[in-house]
């Protein structure tokens, strides 16, 4: 069970990395969209577990390789939007959210 204080860090990072991808990264994301799913933030709020939705899934890999290798800049332009409102700015760790593509499977199966 999350604390009040860790969902109100996750949300605020999920708003901001959002705003970063749509205006800011649009060179990490190598020609995918992305959409920030969920946040999850570490009880001494020091680790971010970020899960991201890629469309086109075929391009999965080389945008999670694109933001594995631009992680510290990321960091960096977060810790730039959130300095204000946070002390330390978490580690960010980029994980694949592929829940669109599970419902999309089981509904191809139902059919």
């Amino acid at each position: 069970m999350d604390s009040i204080r860790q969902n109100k860090v996750a949300r605020l990072i999920q708003k901001d990395l959002s705003e970063m991808f749509r205006n800011e990264c649009q060179a990490f994301a190598e020609g995918a969209m992305l959409s920030i799913t969920t946040v999850r933030v570490s009880p001494d709020l020091s680790y971010a577990k970020i899960y991201v939705s890629i469309f086109p899934s075929d391009r999965t890999e080389i945008v999670m390789k694109s933001l594995e290798n631009h992680n510290k800049n990321i960091r960096f332009m977060l810790g730039k939007k959130v300095g204000k409102q946070m002390r330390i700015v978490p580690e960010l760790r980029f994980f694949v959210d592929d829940s669109l593509d599970y419902i999309n499977k089981i509904d191809e199966l139902l059919k």
